[in-house]
């Protein structure tokens, strides 16, 4: 059974997530939308580091925490600056943001609910899976490997940062 601590730490960490996530998409400073960014990646990691997955938390710091968000934050000095309020949006533009918003969370939910009993198939059935297996598993490159998305991403990424170089040069 869990601990009183650990129910109440999940509790405030996932409150923090939460509102962090709201502050991060409705402020109109596009640094301080970063640096809340950085605060939900760092509380991810602790609800990683809870359920004992030192390596994930770990991973999480370094990667997201660390390299991400100082990425976001390179892009942002190059191709904006960082005193300005972003334009506010119009209520035509809002409007399709959250219908957009309701599809994705719909989407996830079906995702979640019809693909999460293969993934638990696939990676043995158990709620205790080795690390080692979850890693062969994510980065293989047979059907059910992910590496083709995740090297995809990095490509996306290196993309993001040429166009925020080449539109940093055009001002």
């Amino acid at each position: 059974m869990e601990s009183l601590g650990n129910i109440i730490m999940y509790v405030i960490i996932a409150l923090s997530i939460i509102v962090f996530s709201v502050m991060a998409v409705t402020t109109k400073k596009i640094l301080r939308a970063a640096t809340y960014l950085l605060f939900v990646l760092l509380a991810t990691a602790g609800i990683y580091f809870q359920l004992d997955y030192q390596f994930l938390g770990t991973t999480q710091i370094a990667v997201y925490a660390g390299g991400v968000v100082v990425l976001f934050v390179f892009a942002i000095l190059l191709t904006h600056k960082p005193g300005h309020n972003a334009e506010p949006i119009t209520s035509h533009k809002k409007a399709q943001g959250i219908l957009a918003a309701v599809a994705c969370v719909v989407l996830c939910g079906v995702a979640l609910f019809s693909f999460g009993r293969f993934c638990f198939k696939t990676l043995g059935g158990g709620t205790d899976v080795p690390m080692g297996k979850l890693g062969m598993s994510m980065l293989s490159t047979g059907s059910d490997g992910y590496l083709l998305p995740f090297e995809a991403l990095s490509v996306l990424l290196l993309a993001c940062i040429i166009a925020g170089v080449v539109i940093a040069r055009r001002r």
